[in-house]
């Protein structure tokens, strides 16, 4: 079953990878007590999410923060390494959150997987955008096929 507006986030965990190696963040930290805008794309380093999706977020996270968000944080399937590169490469700083939800287990409990083996991708999650208030969904924007608009910065800005 999709996420929708009024749930609450599945319980969960994803890992990052920090100065002091990797590191697992379950839900409940991530979400609990705090606004959060959680986006996912369905690979780092793929075009459209490098050169639009997450550079959204990390030019407008001020303007996040001064609407309320406590986190901004990017999810892909994908591993540690990999989400903290793509972070290295991308300049996001402290302004965004890379999490790998490495075996997909996230997003299949968010109902948002992606079926991408015609690609040569495997399994991967949708392209989205989920604003959540104390691990509630108060937005949930999932892409169309091929499209990226309601998971932009800028629309999901324009929701706060």
């Amino acid at each position: 079953m999709t996420i929708k507006v009024g749930d609450k986030l599945p319980a969960g965990a994803f890992k990052t990878k920090t100065a002091d190696g990797p590191k697992e963040i379950s839900s409940d930290a991530l979400f609990a007590g705090k606004t959060v805008v959680l986006f996912s794309v369905p690979g780092a380093f793929t075009p459209t999410c490098d050169a639009k999706h997450l550079p959204g977020f990390v030019q407008h996270a001020a303007e996040f923060k001064a609407k309320g968000v406590d986190t901004i944080a990017c999810m892909a399937v994908n591993d540690m390494f990999v989400m903290s590169a793509w972070g290295n490469h991308s300049h996001v700083d402290d302004k965004v959150l890379m999490l790998a939800d490495g075996n997909g287990d996230y997003t299949r409990a968010l109902g948002l997987e992606l079926d991408a083996r015609g690609f040569g991708m495997g399994m991967r999650g949708q392209r989205f955008a989920i604003v959540a208030k104390n691990g509630v969904a108060t937005h949930v924007n999932i892409e169309g096929p091929g499209e990226f608009r309601v998971s932009a910065a800028e629309h999901v800005l324009s929701q706060l």
